[in-house]
């Protein structure tokens, strides 16, 4: 008798709590061959059974669950970007995400983090939405016991690492911006960038009548009225995009047409008509008028390096003048100022009472930290030097509001990147985490890239959760559902991640041999997972 998918995943679950592996790849292996009067009568016994022993099982698990998870990091997955279909009304690869959920529950995972696509949902027209394929996801995870962190991705998908599909902004939206290029942000050579509404109209009726902060708070009340009986139960976290690949920055390194590459330093973005306004009356403010026309133009392309460049070089440029001052702090202020209208409209949606905490998204930009002036941090908006803390003010920001904190680039070492471009990834971690404490917000993380090796997660366990209690992660985020998290050997290295994650100070020895038997008895469930996806 073979087990369906909930059954298959409950019994893993319950037996690899309960740290009886043996026991979980006995229940979901095929029975030897056996009379059908035998497996019949076997059959009626255990459904007798079931209702008692079931019950205690599941309050033994859910017991030893919020037990681990009081003493480590819950572990969420990302979903695949396109879970959801471009029409909005229903799940891409349905079987699939059925299976991938089951064995997501079965390691013990948390919950599954998925973006809420502004340009699925609201395409058809202003204030026209359709959520049902989020819906049937909701449902699905609610079923399964899984959480859901949902993003409120007011971004294009495409043009940025690891974006595998293309997800436009809504139709309407980018017809305005086809008629005003200045709703794109724009660099010192004229490029427009398409990704996300220029933080310079945050406060023009551009849309319709409507501002950008204003199309972004409608969307969230409207997933707020549609979710209301899953939120705080089901949907436990809302993450608010912010700008590009739904973070908190400008676009300065877009991937797109090959635009910038690793690990160039990037461009200013403030150059659409509505920037400059904001920057010829700061330079007028400041009795400067003549630093109001644009950006530096001697701080190079997307593509130098901080020492090509007359404005990041050494400890002698431009960013360490009065006018490099006075431009990075407006530069980085508009992006602070951006942050507090759209999260001041995320809390009056979800803050009184809704039961999901909020967080936010700030890039992981480790490239060129150890020079002086950091400038691709600066070029992102992140006034960050070797003099000045850029991400203090940022988790300041955030404890206004009550949102977490949410940092990419955890998984990576110093050594692994490439030392010629001063990469430290180590080290800005433990900078933002310093911000985050200092702040008093809580920190959760995600890998910028997707890594299934046992190195990166021995990184990411001792960043997160192998710390004194108040330094721990309050989450962390993997990345990402796929056919290859479902290869036989990066699930089971997966599972005892999320072990060594749930239950901070779990020997990595034990947490090895629990995962061993949980991937056993998920063998066939994984398998279909990851056939699933490829389909």
């Amino acid at each position: 008798m073979a087990l369906n998918l909930a059954q298959s995943a409950a019994a893993a679950a319950c037996f690899a709590t309960a740290g009886d592996a043996r026991r979980a790849a006995s229940v979901v292996a095929m029975p030897s061959s056996s009379s059908s009067a035998t497996t019949s009568l076997r059959m009626k016994r255990q459904a007798a059974c079931e209702p008692v022993a079931c019950r205690a099982v599941a309050r033994h698990v859910a017991a030893a669950a919020a037990s681990s998870r009081r003493n480590g990091v819950p572990v969420f997955v990302m979903m695949p970007l396109d879970t959801v279909s471009k029409c909005g009304s229903a799940l891409n690869r349905r079987k699939a995400v059925a299976a991938s959920l089951a064995a997501l529950k079965s390691a013990g995972v948390e919950g599954i983090m998925v973006d809420v696509w502004w340009g699925i949902v609201e395409s058809e027209g202003p204030g026209r939405y359709n959520f049902d394929g989020y819906v049937e996801l909701m449902e699905m995870a609610r079923k399964t016991g899984l959480k859901v962190q949902a993003v409120m991705s007011f971004h294009q998908c495409g043009g940025n690492v690891g974006d595998s599909v293309n997800i436009p902004l809504p139709r309407w939206v980018v017809e305005e911006m086809e008629k005003d290029n200045d709703l794109a942000y724009t660099d010192q050579w004229g490029r427009r960038n398409f990704e996300y509404i220029s933080l310079g109209c945050d406060a023009m009726p551009v849309f319709k009548g409507r501002t950008p902060v204003e199309c972004y708070t409608d969307f969230m009340r409207a997933f707020r009225d549609h979710f209301a009986s899953f939120l705080g139960d089901t949907i436990v976290e809302i993450q608010v995009g912010m700008g590009p690949a739904g973070e908190l920055r400008y676009p300065s390194y877009p991937e797109s047409n090959g635009t910038w590459r690793f690990p160039g330093i990037g461009a200013f973005q403030c150059n659409d008509r509505y920037m400059r306004s904001s920057l010829k009356a700061a330079a007028e403010a400041r009795g400067k008028p003549e630093w109001g026309h644009g950006g530096p133009t001697d701080a190079g392309g997307y593509n130098n390096w901080p020492e090509d460049t007359v404005f990041f070089r050494g400890d002698c440029g431009g960013w360490s003048t009065e006018y490099g001052e006075f431009f990075l702090s407006w530069y980085s202020q508009m992006l602070l100022e951006h942050g507090e209208r759209v999260l001041s409209g995320a809390t009056s949606v979800f803050g009184d009472g809704a039961g999901a905490k909020i967080s936010v998204k700030v890039a992981g930009i480790h490239w060129h930290y150890g020079t002086r002036s950091h400038a691709p941090e600066l070029t992102a908006g992140y006034y960050n030097t070797r003099h000045r803390d850029g991400y203090l003010p940022i988790a300041r920001m955030l404890a206004r509001h009550g949102a977490v904190l949410n940092f990419t680039c955890v998984e990576m070492r110093d050594h692994e990147q490439p030392q010629e471009a001063q990469c430290m990834p180590e080290a800005l971690v433990r900078q933002v985490a310093a911000a985050a404490r200092a702040a008093g917000v809580g920190l959760a993380g995600e890998n910028a890239l997707p890594r299934y090796d046992g190195t990166a997660h021995d990184q990411v366990v001792a960043a997160a959760a192998d710390r004194a209690a108040e330094d721990r992660m309050v989450a962390f985020t993997y990345l990402r559902m796929g056919p290859d998290l479902f290869h036989p050997d990066n699930w089971r290295r997966f599972v005892a991640f999320v072990r060594r994650m749930s239950e901070s100070g779990s020997p990595r020895e034990a947490a090895e041999s629990a995962a061993h038997g949980v991937a056993q008895a998920t063998g066939s469930l994984v398998h279909e997972a990851a056939v699933a996806l490829r389909s």
